[in-house]
């Protein structure tokens, strides 16, 4: 081997810099750990809430660190080696992942200053029902609705888009298609806008290593939040749109005859009369000597009690701009009241822009205030929170959390003006964030000036924290909600990794023995080199900052196992060549050389496999495709230069390898099968396999997973055993979800349950109200747990009660199902495409993809047949595309190296036939086929026992295609080939001579 200075000099340098950033993260470990052990010395064992305080005080410690400019290590601060470390996903620390969806048709209607065109909103609404089948945008699907329906009308119409808002954008002589342009590009900015208050939002709110990305021009955005324990906490901060308003408040005596109007015209709307009672009515009771009377006597009283729509929902005074208190329940109902136009025509004129605002609801309280504003007829307060510089927490005179606000100079004006008339008339100003009352002070020393206020409301610190942080951040210009969510909790998060750390070992310590026992003392400099690729696997990752998913460690150990591929293609060469009665530097330089040309082949299909994983993956998928392209890589580098240097170093200095050791100096030598005349058999045998498989697939079907038909799953573990389908009778049953699926997970105390819902329904009051509900179900297994408990993710030693949640809507569903898809399909023609360039012929791209495709297929059925018994989950999901796609990069990694022996044996033996040349070189590669294929099955085999429950439909689905791409590499797609080939002058095309070929042997 050449340049030997400079690969060492490389190797060197590689593993100083992967040892270097990988040093970054056992010293996080180490602080980390030194915090918990401080904090744990500091509760009393004994202590109420003890991990809640440990937790407290852990948080405390860390935050106190990463704030202090002390260096700790190599001249960093803390907060700089955090950053260095290496990042853990969410399935391995516990966290939040979301993709969030940019409301567009907010930010239509706000473009559209709230038009109330009817062929604008029919427009709307006709989009809303495009966009649950379609892949278009949102925008495009508006466009296509208005363009279905508009007649004669623009676009650019001065009660459309042809606003105050847009002047100097778009004017009333533009055609829809530069309307369209205009309102393309508006539409991206306030999704820019949005996507930067969010990451500003999450970077004040202290999560670690936080990811944040658009995906495409879809108005979606990607987050990822590991280590965050109050999930509820944090969902709120991604998902308030923090409009902030100022208003006055009006005085709810004004309002008394509009409320007995109102009343009325509610009795008479839904036909509430009055009805004869029982018992005593409101308006006439009975004394207690009539009541002792009619109880002695059985005597039925039959006043009159009237039923009052409105009046009756009132259970509370009001004061000030307060008009009454209502029941919480009761909110939606009063707020659709107060809604229709009957009823607020009843408003008198100088009222009838009122606005009628519930106020925050406090916890454990069961009723919330109602407020009437000073509303106007362009709906616009007379202060927003755009005037806001600058926002903190803070304590008031009384020593209560609130939140202080600082304005800029045009805002504290304003607010002077508004506290003066405030002041004036006795009146009160209501602070409304997000269409809801969070106080309405008066202004009882005056006007204020200088632009400072304060915002109450009963806030816990944390709650104060987060909204000057989102006041800080800035509004959302529209609604954003989450679309798709999982939620894993820390003790799960810790049991991945503790899975995945015995999986990566095992499967570790059976390949380097493998190695040892098959090829002696070449096994052990093989076992270095592998061992040094971790190293290189690891550091690369800590040093690009990717994330540590538990399918990254399965793509780290399988990498592991494959890499020992290439070791085995060199190490066999340089066997034939030894037997061949080579001199051993030459059969080693010999063997290097000529199994160059498989190994790369083989790992660049693979390569192009995982690289459009990477593309169309997300969360742990993508991470999966990330470790398995730098594992190519690195393995790549290990197995042809760190291989060579350790092999050369050895024989230079006199030592003698042989490849083999005594068990198998001999196996699979001079083997000689006639692979063709099995080919019938082998095409009958796949043939019953695909008609089982397909008519499966068309009858029983596929156990489709929440990715690609929506719905809500939650993991949920008991204190003891519990049956399924006992809990699926219950949850599936009117009273609760109405449909439900639950399934044994692993031990028969885990529960995966999933249900569709509401699952259009995408609101954080949805979500709990789902919580709500399965407790209630559940409670008669959980052992007294409470609510609080049940649904809290943020303890990491939790046994009981909800371990993770997963939430996918229907429409991005149909996104992941669509991308999955051309996943599938991408790869099998990129391979087609490349396998044709590097081979010339058709009949080698057409033999590795129907081969393939009987893999997908098979693999496929396999599943359909027996997922209603395996005793683990075998959902259709994005992990199992991912594995899938895995099954194709390794099918084909086999099937390359076969066909490169074939195209070598064609240019060395020019004169056998095409039969011979077939068979010769199916049965020189067996020993490495066999050899990788049972090499990379114990390391999957390792993975599926000791790997966690999580990603054992992964690897099982793996298992089955390794052992499937293995028998297809074989036994159909070199006959494949061959059957196409043998017609015409094909198969003379494959050699460099022109021959004649004996027909008699051929046949």
């Amino acid at each position: 081997m050449q340049n030997k200075g400079l690969v060492r000099l490389f190797a060197v340098l590689f593993g100083l810099v992967s040892i270097y950033q990988l040093s970054f993260t056992f010293k996080n470990n180490a602080i980390e750990s030194e915090a918990k052990q401080v904090a744990e010395s500091k509760v009393d064992a004994s202590a109420k809430d003890r991990n809640d305080k440990v937790n407290e005080i852990e948080a405390s410690y860390l935050d106190s660190l990463a704030t202090s400019k002390e260096k700790v290590f190599l001249g960093n601060t803390y907060s700089e080696v955090k950053e260095n470390s290496m990042k853990l996903g969410l399935d391995l620390k516990g966290g939040l992942e979301a993709i969030l969806q940019i409301s567009v048709k907010d930010i239509l209607i706000g473009l559209a200053d709230d038009s109330k065109d009817p062929t604008f909103r029919k427009a709307l609404d006709d989009a809303d029902q495009l966009q649950k089948d379609s892949q278009n945008t949102y925008l495009e699907d508006f466009f296509v609705a208005f363009d279905a329906i508009k007649g004669d009308k623009k676009l650019a119409s001065p009660d459309i888009f042809a606003t105050r808002s847009l002047v100097g954008e778009i004017d009333l002589n533009m055609s829809d298609d530069d309307t369209k342009r205009v309102l393309e590009t508006k539409i991206d900015e306030s999704v820019v806008s949005a996507f930067e208050v969010l990451r500003k939002r999450i970077d004040e709110f202290g999560v670690t290593s936080p990811n944040i990305q658009r995906l495409g021009n879809s108005g979606r955005v990607l987050l990822e939040l590991p280590g965050v324990k109050d999930v509820e906490r944090a969902t709120d901060l991604i998902t308030k749109t923090a409009q902030l308003e100022f208003w006055y408040g009006s005085r709810g005596e004004l309002f008394s005859s509009f409320l007995v109007e109102a009343n009325n015209v509610l009795k008479e709307k839904l036909g509430a009369t009055d009805q004869t009672s029982e018992e005593a009515s409101t308006e006439e009771e009975m004394s207690d000597e009539e009541k002792a009377i009619a109880e002695l006597t059985g005597e039925q009283d039959e006043t009159v009690t009237e039923v009052n729509p409105l009046l009756d929902l009132f259970v509370g005074p009001g004061f000030g701009a307060t008009l009454a208190q209502v029941k919480v329940e009761d909110k939606e109902l009063l707020a659709s009241y107060l809604e229709m136009p009957e009823v607020r025509a009843k408003l008198p004129a100088e009222l009838r822009y009122t606005k009628f605002v519930f106020g925050k609801v406090e916890e454990g309280n069961e009723l919330v205030d109602l407020y009437v504003l000073q509303g106007n007829r362009d709906n616009k307060p007379p202060l927003n929170g755009s005037v806001v510089t600058d926002a903190r927490q803070s304590y008031n005179q009384a020593n209560k959390v609130v939140v202080s606000m600082q304005m800029d100079s045009k805002g504290a004006k304003t607010w002077e003006e508004m506290t003066g008339e405030a002041y004036k008339t006795q009146g009160q100003i209501a602070v409304v964030l997000d269409n809801t009352v969070y106080s309405a002070p008066t202004a009882s020393n005056g006007a204020i000036a200088g632009g400072s206020t304060e915002i109450s409301g009963n806030f816990k610190l944390s709650e104060a924290k987060d909204l000057a942080n989102i006041l800080r951040a800035g509004k959302l210009p529209a609604r954003a909600d989450i679309i798709q969510s999982s939620v894993v909790g820390p003790s799960l998060g810790q049991e991945a990794i503790d899975s995945g750390t015995m999986s990566f070992g095992i499967a570790l310590v059976l390949v380097l023995l493998w190695m040892v026992f098959y090829y002696g003392k070449a096994g052990i400099f093989s076992d270095i080199a592998m061992l040094f690729n971790i190293l290189l696997i690891f550091g690369i990752l800590s040093g690009i900052g990717a994330v540590l998913t538990l399918p990254g460690i399965a793509g780290i150990v399988l990498t592991i196992g494959m890499s020992v591929d290439a070791n085995v293609l060199i190490f066999e060469r340089i066997r034939e060549e030894l037997g061949k009665g080579k001199d051993q530097k030459s059969a080693i330089n010999d063997g290097f050389s000529n199994a160059l040309s498989s190994i790369l082949d083989a790992n660049i299909t693979t390569g192009l496999t995982a690289l459009i994983l990477f593309v169309f993956g997300t969360g742990p998928i993508k991470g999966f495709a990330t470790t398995l392209l730098i594992g190519i890589g690195t393995s790549l580098f290990t197995a042809i230069f760190i291989t060579r240097l350790l092999i050369d170093w050895y024989v230079n200095k006199g030592g003698k390898l042989d490849f083999s050791t005594g068990i198998t100096k001999n196996l699979f030598r001079n083997i000689n099968i006639e692979f063709l005349k099995k080919r019938k058999v082998a095409y009958a045998i796949s043939g019953v396999l695909l008609v089982l498989s397909l008519g499966s697939l068309f009858t029983n079907g596929l156990d489709q997973g929440i990715d690609f038909v929506g719905g809500r799953t939650t993991q949920v573990r008991f204190a003891e055993p519990i049956s399924a389908v006992e809990v699926e009778e219950i949850l599936a049953s009117p009273e609760v979800f109405g449909s439900a699926t639950v399934k044994t997970v692993g031990d028969q105390n885990n529960l995966k349950i999933s249900t569709k819902y509401k699952i259009n329904e995408t609101a954080n009051e949805v979500d709990e109200e789902v919580r709500t509900k399965l407790y209630g179900a559940l409670q008669p297994y959980l052992n007294g747990q409470s609510f609080e408990e049940f649904k809290d993710l943020s303890k990491a030693d939790k046994q009981v009660g909800i371990m993770d949640q997963y939430k996918v809507s229907p429409s991005i569903a149909d996104d992941i199902k669509q991308a999955s898809f051309w996943a599938v399909l991408g790869s099998l023609v990129v391979v087609f495409l490349y396998i044709l360039f590097r081979f010339k012929r058709w009949q080698f791209s057409l033999g590795a993809v129907a081969a393939v495709f009987h893999d997908v297929i098979i693999v496929l059925g396999v599943f359909s047949l027996t997922y209603k018994f395996m005793p683990f989950s075998m959902e259709i999901d994005q992990a199992f595309i991912a594995a899938i796609l895995t099954v194709i990069g390794y099918s084909l990694n086999d099937t390359v190296v076969v066909f490169d022996r074939i195209r070598e044996f064609f240019n060395e033996y020019t004169n056998w036939p095409f039969t011979e040349v077939i068979d010769k070189s199916l049965s020189s590669t067996l020993s490495r086929t066999l050899n990788t294929s049972l090499t990379t099955l114990v390391v999957l085999l390792a993975i599926f026992i000791f790997g966690g429950e999580s990603i054992r439909g992964f690897m099982f689905a793996l298992i089955v295609g390794v052992i499937v791409g293995t028998y297809s590499s074989l036994f159909i797609a070199t006959p494949i080939m061959y059957d196409t080939a043998k017609k015409g002058d094909a198969a003379q095309s494959l050699k460099k001579k022109e021959e004649v070929i004996d027909e008699t042997v051929v046949k």
